[in-house]
C-alpha cells in the first residue's frame, strides 16, 4: 500500500456536505455509514481494507406499554475490528431497535445493524478527518472543502499573472472572497508569497533607479 498517498488523503479536511445533523433526541453531528464505507473504498481500495465483528451481545430486551400498544425494545453491543494493510483499529457501539412484539426479528435486526454500523464508524474514525475525526475538534478546523488541482492551477495562474503588488492584492482578495478554500492550499500560498517577493524586489529596484 502507498501509505504516503493514503496519509495525504487521511489528512484532508472532512467535506461539510457529508455531515448530518443529530437525529431527534440525540446530540452531535455525524457522518453516516455509507460515507465512511465509500471513503474507505476510495482511499484504501476495495481490497485494501476489511472488517469483522468480534463481539455481538444482547444487552437489553423488554416489552413496554405505549399509547400505540405493546412495544418490544432490544439493544445490542457490537465491537468491530478494521484492518488496513498491517494496521488495525477497533470500535464499539450499542444499537437499539423497537417495534411490535410480533416483529421481534425485525427489531433485533435493526438493533444489530445500528450497533455494527456505529462500531465500524468508530473504528474507522481514528484513521482520519474524512471518517468523522474532524467533528471531535470544537474549532472544526479540519472541516471544509479541499481545493481541486484545477482550482489550484487557475489560482496560481492568476497570481503569477499579477503585474504589480496592487494587482496581486486585488487578485488575492478576489480569490479569498469567492473560493476561500483555494487560498488555504499550501501550493497557492507558496505561489502568492513567491510572487509577492518578486514584485517587491522589482518595485524596490525601480524605486532605486
Amino acid at each position: 500500500m502507498d501509505w504516503q498517498k493514503i496519509t495525504a488523503e487521511l489528512n484532508k479536511k472532512l467535506d461539510p456536505d457529508a455531515i448530518k445533523p443529530a437525529p431527534k433526541g440525540k446530540f452531535g453531528d455525524y457522518v453516516d455509514g455509507y460515507h465512511v464505507v465509500s471513503e474507505a473504498n476510495r482511499i484504501f481500495g476495495n481490497g485494501g481494507w476489511s472488517y469483522e465483528s468480534t463481539r455481538l451481545q444482547e444487552t437489553h430486551r423488554a416489552e413496554v406499554k405505549t399509547d400505540r400498544g405493546p412495544q418490544a425494545r432490544v439493544s445490542y453491543l457490537c465491537t468491530v475490528k478494521v484492518r488496513v494493510g498491517d494496521t488495525y483499529k477497533e470500535g464499539s457501539a450499542v444499537g437499539m431497535g423497537s417495534g411490535k412484539p410480533d416483529n421481534l426479528g425485525d427489531v433485533i435486526e435493526s438493533a444489530v445493524k445500528e450497533a455494527e454500523t456505529d462500531a465500524l464508524k468508530r473504528a474507522l474514525r481514528t484513521y482520519g478527518n474524512t471518517f468523522g475525526l474532524a467533528l471531535y475538534d470544537k474549532t472544526r478546523e479540519n472541516v471544509g472543502h479541499e481545493a481541486t488541482d484545477a482550482e489550484v492551477e487557475a489560482a496560481i495562474a492568476a497570481i503569477v499573472g499579477s503585474e504589480d503588488l496592487a494587482w496581486l492584492k486585488k487578485n488575492w482578495s478576489h480569490l479569498y472572497a469567492n473560493v476561500r478554500h483555494v487560498t488555504e492550499d499550501a501550493r497557492v500560498i507558496a505561489a502568492k508569497d513567491q510572487r509577492k517577493a518578486e514584485l517587491s524586489a522589482k518595485e524596490t529596484y525601480q524605486g532605486a533607479g
